[in-house]
């Protein structure tokens, strides 16, 4: 299936975008390039001098950064993690002046909908799910190996699903009969060995979301990237991530508030100034979600949670 006829919606776009940009100058990092939409965006929002890096795992992403933005010379696209982010400021002599970096966190629709990609249960394809497909392994080679208590615990863990241990088994067995290579038939496996569904659910939602973030260590990368982003930011300069579930937006949520508050471990019976604490983030605003036209216009949109904060040191 080509890619091209796979459309992407970007979320929060507009809103994303007006609090990333404060200095049209600026240099920034779209750590997320996904299909562009964000990238493109924060392009119309800068001068001739300002500078956009976009990093991303896909190399069908970095295809269509080359296609879409090869004529604009402030433009930049990075194969890699954003867990790489220090890396990939340091080299462009950034490190410790960057103007903002975004996080649309998630997949973009052109992986969902390509059944060759493996990430959905919705087409059948090869049991995939790798958001770069140059390294790492695939889940269908991960379920081969892995013991039952591995999936179970990743099942449980990154789908906060109750029935993990019961899928595991199911797969293990079904495994010994034959390799498990298709998302139809891991999507059979887990849907027949979960005893609860729920409405409006497929019911093997949660375990192909657990997958999906163990084998592209999607969390991990997250907690990497925001520490690495606080040394990369300037003074002033925005952080801002759009979450699509609550193991992310936990992890960002209490990334920004450790800093927002500062040290926890100071000396006792001593007057303590607001300097001493050492406080690097400012919340900016309160979570911001889809508006309902926005829903209506773009289911997937319904669970994202954007946060914003402005470093201060």
């Amino acid at each position: 299936m080509s890619t091209e006829s796979l459309q992407h919606i970007t979320v929060l776009l507009d809103e994303a975008v007006t609090a990333l940009v404060q200095d049209p100058d600026g240099f920034y990092v779209d750590g997320t390039f996904g299909r562009g939409g964000h990238s493109s965006l924060v392009l119309n929002h800068l001068s001739g001098n300002g500078r956009l890096m976009a990093i991303d795992k896909d190399l069908e992403a970095i295809a269509c950064a080359n296609t879409r933005f090869a004529d604009d010379s402030r433009f930049e696209i990075a194969h890699g993690s954003f867990s790489e982010l220090q890396q990939f400021v340091t080299d462009r002599d950034m490190f410790g002046e960057v103007d903002g970096i975004l996080l649309d966190l998630g997949v973009s629709s052109p992986q969902l909908d390509d059944p060759t990609r493996g990430f959905s249960f919705q087409n059948d394809g090869p049991l995939d799910m790798r958001m770069d497909t140059t390294t790492g392994e695939s889940v269908a080679q991960w379920i081969m190996r892995a013991s039952q208590e591995e999936i179970a615990d990743v099942i449980y863990t990154y789908g906060e699903d109750k029935h993990g241990r019961r899928m595991a088994k199911a797969v293990v067995e079904a495994r010994a009969e034959a390799p498990i290579e298709t998302t139809g038939r891991l999507a059979k496996i887990i849907s027949d060995a979960n005893p609860s569904w729920e409405k409006g659910k497929h019911p093997a939602t949660r375990a192909f979301q657990a997958f999906r973030i163990h084998i592209n260590r999607e969390l991990e990368d997250l907690e990497k990237c925001l520490d690495q982003s606080l040394e990369s930011l300037k003074v002033g300069g925005r952080l801002v991530i759009i979450s699509f579930h609550s193991l992310e937006d936990r992890i960002v949520k209490r990334f920004i508030r450790k800093h927002v508050k500062g040290d926890d471990h100071l000396p006792l019976n001593i007057p303590v100034t607001n300097d001493m604490l050492n406080q690097r983030l400012k919340a900016v605003g309160k979570m911001i979600k889809a508006s309902a036209t926005e829903v209506d216009e773009n289911p997937r949109s319904r669970s994202a949670v954007m946060r914003i904060a402005t470093k201060i040191a």
